[in-house]
């Protein structure tokens, strides 16, 4: 055993020791000094670190290396929940020495005075720092970063969209500043930033293991609509609307919910972009695979309409399994229509399989087949000569397209409009939309076209008017329209004449204008072209030659026979052509007889 040094001081002072004085006075002063040099030299409003000696629920004792001991709330160390005796602070000395000869010390002002240099390294260095939530605000949360209020967008504070942000309030979390404003002194910090790093080498650890075709259990993220991200366990992938079900998917949410876990398989993937491509529906058999081996042609399906367009519609007869119908399958009718005038998105019909081709997996429908084609027994439904009531659906140069039902056609030649009027265009007699009367005048099965006849629905006039324009009859007539090669000329009855200029001359050599109402002697009349050719000469040259000397008239007469004076009957008939129909018709049948 080592022995205790007991060698007396040399120096010692018995005589003041007996006498009660255990230290003398120039020891004390000597002692006082030392002491006091001891001592950390501080100042007010300086800031010092100090050491926490001591701790409980209100203040927590700190120890400077001063004569005594400064007491901080604890209020002031929220930020920090792990501290404990033993840690460096750093303190504001407020006062060295209050009424109570108490230290008085905080620590928020010392965080307060050295913020902003803290702040700017820890962005220059990329430092990861502590932060305290202190409450909500709009687009984020105040985070109490060394005594200074930072903003922590919602966007920054996780990796995943946050739906409850008041569950982070009164939290002391790890963050990283990403912008500094010195101007406005703002600052913004990230929570999101550590966890990316972490996740960043989750995700290449991850991806090294991949493969095509490898199955896998992930979490519903996030929802978009145009897919659905899933979280494989620390990397996400992007399952794609169309890779979701071999069914029409219009929202994503239709298919899958938030947190919802399911297996998905590997698509495709890219290293370097770390994009991941999933698939769902993959899972799945192809619906065509299940498709009834027994349905062909011809057979009715029923569906659901789930996509429409101009030229057609789209129907579900399974899920993943459709067919087109085309509009020209939707009817009968040749006439060229949307297919929103038939169906609408949403409608449950039936409809008859045209085409199915299993490999290529098209189908192609009609609805039109449900119903009988008109044209089967057209010969029967609409014979020659019977009447009926169609409808104007277009306009051409030469003549007007009806239908007189759905599917069946026919055209009116603009020559089958009227016995008497000059049409130029089907317009001028009738308008789009609206009904007319027709007779079925010839049947063209093979290319599905009825021609068709409006003035067959009356008697020809022209057969009577041939009994009272007779050539050699006269009429007084109107000059309605003038034209290079002669004059068109109203008559009785509606019917128009047509006079050449060198017999619209007058008596007195001028000659006729538009308007001018004058008489007209018949030079010819053709029933077949229905043509009138009037002359308003001839009608005063006759009775310039019946003016003409009895002496140069007698022989002419007494050389002609008997037979010839019979023309001289005709004389009162062109005196009667302005009677009315009925009377000409009865002299025409006494002159006969």
């Amino acid at each position: 055993m080592n022995e205790l040094n007991n060698s007396p001081i040399e120096d010692f002072d018995w005589a003041a020791y007996e006498n009660g004085e255990t230290v003398g006075e120039k020891s004390r002063q000597e002692l006082t000094a030392a002491y006091e040099e001891s001592l950390n030299s501080v100042k007010d409003k300086e800031v010092i670190e100090g050491t926490i000696i001591a701790l409980n629920k209100r203040e927590a004792v700190v120890n400077i290396d001063y004569k005594s001991d400064g007491i901080i709330p604890m209020s002031e160390f929220r930020y920090n929940p792990d501290i404990k005796i033993g840690d460096k602070v750093e303190v504001f000395i407020e006062n060295q020495e209050d009424r109570k000869g108490q230290l008085i010390l905080s620590h928020k002002k010392a965080r307060a005075s050295r913020s902003w240099e803290r702040i700017n390294a820890a962005l220059a260095n990329d430092e990861i720092i502590k932060g305290f939530i202190k409450c909500r605000t709009k687009g984020g949360m105040i985070v109490d970063v060394f005594g200074i209020e930072a903003f922590l967008p919602g966007s920054q504070i996780d990796v995943k969209p946050i739906r409850d942000y008041d569950v982070f309030v009164g939290k002391t979390m790890e963050f990283k500043v990403v912008k500094i404003n010195e101007e406005f002194r703002n600052v913004v910090v990230s929570h999101k930033a550590l966890i990316e790093a972490e996740l960043e080498q989750q995700k290449r650890e991850i991806i090294s293991k991949l493969e095509k075709g490898q199955v896998l259990e992930g979490t519903v993220k996030n929802i978009t609509s145009y897919g659905v991200f899933i979280d494989l366990g620390g990397v996400d992938g992007l399952i794609h609307i169309t890779d979701l079900s071999w069914g029409r998917v219009n929202h994503p949410s239709e298919v899958v919910a938030l947190d919802q876990k399911l297996n998905v398989v590997i698509l495709d993937f890219d290293n370097e972009k770390k994009r991941i491509a999933l698939g769902l529906k993959q899972l799945h058999p192809h619906p065509w695979d299940a498709l009834d081996a027994d349905l062909k042609v011809g057979d009715k399906v029923k569906g659901k309409v789930v996509v429409m367009a101009d030229y057609g519609a789209f129907l579900e007869v399974a899920p993943g399994v459709e067919g087109l119908i085309h509009v020209s399958e939707m009817s009968w009718s040749q006439h060229l229509r949307s297919a929103q005038e038939f169906l609408k998105i949403g409608d449950e019909i039936e409809a008859v399989i045209l085409t199915l081709d299993r490999n290529e997996r098209k189908m192609s429908l009609g609805i039109k087949q449900l119903k009988k084609d008109p044209w089967e027994d057209i010969e029967v439904k609409y014979p020659i000569g019977s009447r009926h009531t169609a409808k104007v659906r277009n306009f051409t140069n030469f003549g007007v397209f009806v239908e007189i039902e759905e599917g069946v056609d026919g055209l009116i030649h603009i020559s089958d409009l009227s016995w008497t009027k000059k049409i130029k265009h089907p317009s001028e007699f009738t308008q789009v939309g609206a009904d007319i009367e027709v007779e079925v005048l010839q049947i063209d099965k093979d290319n599905r076209r009825l021609s068709l006849g409006h003035k067959q629905l009356e008697e020809n006039p022209w057969d009577v008017f041939e009994t009272i324009f007779t050539v050699g009859s006269e009429h007084e007539g109107t000059i309605v329209e003038m034209l290079e090669k002669g004059a068109v000329v109203a008559l009785p009855y509606g019917v128009e004449g047509f006079a050449t200029p060198k017999h619209l001359v007058k008596a007195d050599g001028t000659t006729a204008k538009v308007d001018e109402k004058l008489p007209f002697k018949v030079i010819e009349f053709n029933k077949d072209s229905k043509r009138i050719i009037l002359s308003h000469s001839r009608t005063f040259e006759e009775e310039t030659r019946s003016e003409k000397p009895a002496a140069e008239r007698k022989p002419k007469r007494a050389a002609a026979p008997k037979k010839e004076e019979a023309p001289a009957a005709t004389t009162p008939l062109e005196k009667t052509t302005l009677g009315d129909l009925e009377a000409l018709a009865a002299l025409k049948e006494k002159l006969s007889k």
